[in-house]
């Protein structure tokens, strides 16, 4: 796999966090966002502002109660190039053996 046939901005681990989140077609506020991906808040501010300017997703402001919420949407410029990161790193894998019996994968928090 050539590392420039993948897409740097959905291949970083924050960036294609918030965008598996998003792909639902649901969309969701900063809150429940930094929620489901674990993000800080400085972080996820950062990201996500990098995937609005590339048009992956898109940020919407609204009044409630008295506070400011941003909610988040993904594009379909997002899906489309979610779709072709997963397609290519697909792609890579099947060539792959299977794991051998008895092969412990590591564990979530140390890919990380």
């Amino acid at each position: 796999m050539n590392a420039r046939s993948l897409d740097p901005l959905i291949g970083a681990p924050a960036r294609l966090a918030i965008v598996a989140t998003l792909a639902d077609g649901r969309d969701r506020t900063f809150t429940e966002l930094k929620a489901a991906t674990g993000l800080a808040d400085g972080n996820l501010h950062v990201q996500t502002g990098r995937l609005a300017e590339a048009g992956y997703l898109r940020a919407r402001k609204e009044r409630r109660g008295g506070r400011t919420v941003t909610s988040y949407r993904l594009e379909e410029t997002g899906l489309d190039a979610l779709r072709r990161h997963t397609e290519r790193l697909q792609r890579a894998l099947s060539g792959v053996r299977p794991a051998r019996a008895g092969h412990q994968s590591r564990d979530e928090s140390q890919v990380w």
